[in-house]
């Protein structure tokens, strides 16, 4: 077990997490359009809310996750390093005469998570920096946004406070323990979001948004033929990508896996078959 998971799990521990895509949404009509594009209900956002998204295709396939960040003058975009682009161009495949303008600044900013049981504890924060109550783990926790030169100094302080470096590899075997997917491994392209099971992502008092025609039908319908699910399997090794295994008699394609610094076990976020 290291330091960093042991952190994660039982403290509190600090996670560059400066490789994320962030992207600002200026212009007057940011709110509605954000709110006709995404799944979410964006109208209900007041500065200082937050709230976790879909990016659909019509057909109701999920083309990016994101979170909105509201501000009075702007939203930012928080997404996966690899959906940078990738979200940008989706949002504004749909731009017609809208006022709206998006502008990345992922190389002007930096951002760093504090997450763990013991995280929301350490409110440690540089002036001209914010916080959002976000985490990749599923851990309690908060990001800080600041300057890319302000880390310099922050970082010391939260280690001064109790928190310690974690890695990319530690916060991924927290997020698998949790059952929390990440865009690109446990979210494809090809997904629904019911299948997901990620359903705080979608609004359904909300009014016409891309999509929302194939997200209803699912609804009305009352079930999918498959679910995202944190599994435990067994063995001692971490079970392939696409693998597919039987759970409970159920049929599971194994999406991504970790054997637990904490138990041994493997663990595994997987599309289970459903009965009708």
């Amino acid at each position: 077990m290291t330091e960093g998971y042991e952190a994660l799990s039982r403290g509190a521990a600090w996670i560059d997490l400066s490789s994320r895509g962030r992207i600002i949404a200026r212009g007057r009509d940011r709110v509605r359009f954000l709110h006709n594009v995404t799944s979410n209900d964006v109208k209900r956002m007041n500065p200082g809310d937050t709230c976790y998204a879909f990016l659909l295709t019509p057909q109701g396939r999920i083309q990016a996750d994101l979170h909105l960040i509201c501000f009075d003058d702007h939203f930012l975009i928080d997404t996966e390093p690899e959906l940078r682009e990738k979200a940008r161009a989706q949002i504004l495949k749909y731009k017609v005469a809208d006022q709206i303008e998006l502008e990345d600044v992922t190389e002007t900013t930096a951002s760093i998570g504090v997450e763990g049981p013991a995280a929301p504890d350490l409110r440690i924060v540089p002036g001209d920096a914010f916080t959002a109550p976000l985490t990749v783990t599923g851990q309690p926790g908060f990001r800080i946004y600041c300057a890319p030169a302000a880390t310099a100094g922050l970082i010391p302080e939260l280690e001064r406070a109790g928190a310690r470096p974690a890695s990319a590899d530690d916060a991924r075997a927290i997020r698998i323990e949790n059952g929390k997917p990440r865009y690109g491994e446990d979210i494809r392209e090809t997904s629904l979001p019911q299948e997901t099971q990620q359903m705080h992502a979608v609004s359904f008092q909300k009014g016409c948004y891309l999509g929302q025609e194939i997200v209803e039908r699912i609804r009305a319908r009352g079930h999918v033929n498959r679910l995202l699910e944190r599994i435990e399997l067994p063995g001692s090794e971490p079970v392939p990508v696409g693998a597919v295994v039987t759970v409970d008699g159920r049929q599971a394609e194994v999406t991504s896996s970790v054997v637990s610094p904490e138990t041994g076990k493997v663990v595994a976020l997987a599309y289970v078959r459903q009965s009708a």
